[in-house]
């Protein structure tokens, strides 16, 4: 299975936190990183994306299909994105739109089997590959970019 982490690009700093919407900056930035991806993203590819409206920006860069997930909102845990990205098993290669420091708590699990965090830059992504290897799950980390790289 494969599993791709993207933060949301730069948004604005106002109130209420959900509705913030990304700044100019921001959305070059999440169109450089789709610009990027789509290329590389397998054909079923399932997007799951967190209800911020900096989130939902962020997955509508790439003009495919998304799903809305309230699990990945703000102050989720990274047992719950890895549940909702049905991690190791699902079927599908999942993409998931969301925020820090959720996604480097993921990225810290999967690389290194324990709690902590990873920074994650805004608009980047951590690409994972989960496989099965002597009857053991080995996680191979695929591909890290940030748009200002790209």
């Amino acid at each position: 299975m494969e599993l791709i982490l993207w933060r949301h690009a730069e948004a604005e700093d106002t109130t209420p936190d959900l509705t913030r919407e990304l700044t100019g900056r921001g959305r070059k930035q999440a169109a450089r990183m789709a610009d990027w991806l789509n290329p590389r993203l397998p054909p079923d590819i399932r997007i799951l994306a967190s209800p911020a409206t900096r989130a939902l920006q962020t997955a509508q860069a790439l003009g495919r299909e998304y799903e809305l997930a309230p699990v990945l909102a703000p102050g989720a845990s990274a047992e719950d994105v890895l549940a909702a990205a049905s991690w190791p098993d699902a079927p599908y290669p999942v993409l998931i739109v969301g925020h820090q420091p959720t996604l480097g708590q993921v990225a810290m699990q999967l690389l290194a089997g324990q709690a902590g965090d990873l920074a994650v830059k805004k608009g980047g992504i951590w690409w994972f590959q989960g496989r099965e290897r002597a009857g053991q799950l080995q996680v191979v980390l695929r591909a890290v970019a940030a748009p200002d790289w790209l």
